[in-house]
């Protein structure tokens, strides 16, 4: 994979970055939507696809970007297709500070140290070119304004800014709720976007551990949690 595009996970990381406080919103939600951006990208690449809420292996050979072939390696490991709930959910915290890394040797973002109350060391990371996160931004913009819909690298980063929380940084106060609005609606134009934020949304929510199928086959109801999430889910099928 060339360096000529910029990844899913990387256009996240930059939509999430403050050019004012040189710090990252929704940091904790931040890694779960870095992983699942690892994802749509690397099926993207013909690497993995969808097998219903499972992610398989279809290609394994590497795509010559480190991240995500530390990833497809993972995934080629497991051997057979893993929930893309528990993937998300799995020990990869961190993210968030690896592809800060990774965006700063590729010259996207430069580091600034600093300390905080005069004492703790601290790391705030600012855009070496603006034109690009502008560029991201419009993206987003233009989809949500104009209806048409997107392509699927901008529809998978539509999906992931609203499941990760970014709305409301993207598109703050009351005059933004609509944009926010039209920015979940975005979920439904693609499919492999779509499959892995509800599982980001699901690990935050706490409803990754049980299929929900298995809860209703087994004629258990359903956790609240869950009931919320498949209204949430019927309201964007019906919009």
């Amino acid at each position: 994979m060339g360096r000529s595009r910029r990844t899913i996970p990387e256009e996240l990381l930059l939509l999430a970055l403050d050019p004012t406080t040189g710090t990252t919103a929704q940091p904790q939600s931040l890694d779960l939507g870095l992983a699942g951006a690892q994802l749509v990208e690397l099926a993207l690449a013909g690497r993995i696809a969808p097998d219903g809420d499972r992610i398989a292996v279809v290609m394994p050979r590497p795509t010559g970007d480190p991240t995500l072939d530390s990833a497809l390696e993972l995934l080629r490991r497991r051997g057979s297709p893993v929930r893309a709930v528990h993937w998300i959910g799995g020990p990869r915290l961190g993210l968030r500070q690896i592809y800060l890394a990774h965006l700063e040797r590729c010259g996207m973002v430069h580091a600034v140290a600093g300390q905080m109350c005069g004492v703790l060391p601290t790391t705030r990371y600012q855009a070496t070119d603006t034109a690009i996160s502008r560029d991201i931004r419009a993206r987003l913009d233009s989809a949500i304004r104009t209806g048409v819909p997107p392509d699927p690298r901008t529809a998978a980063l539509a999906a992931l800014a609203h499941a990760v929380g970014l709305g409301k940084h993207l598109y703050p106060g009351n005059e933004g709720r609509s944009s926010r609005s039209r920015l979940r609606d975005l979920i439904r134009h693609d499919p492999m976007g779509g499959l892995v934020a509800h599982a980001v949304m699901d690990v935050q929510n706490g409803v990754a551990v049980q299929p929900r199928r298995t809860q209703q086959s087994a004629g258990l109801p359903l956790q609240p949690q869950a009931q919320a999430r498949r209204g949430s889910m019927a309201h964007t099928a019906a919009s």
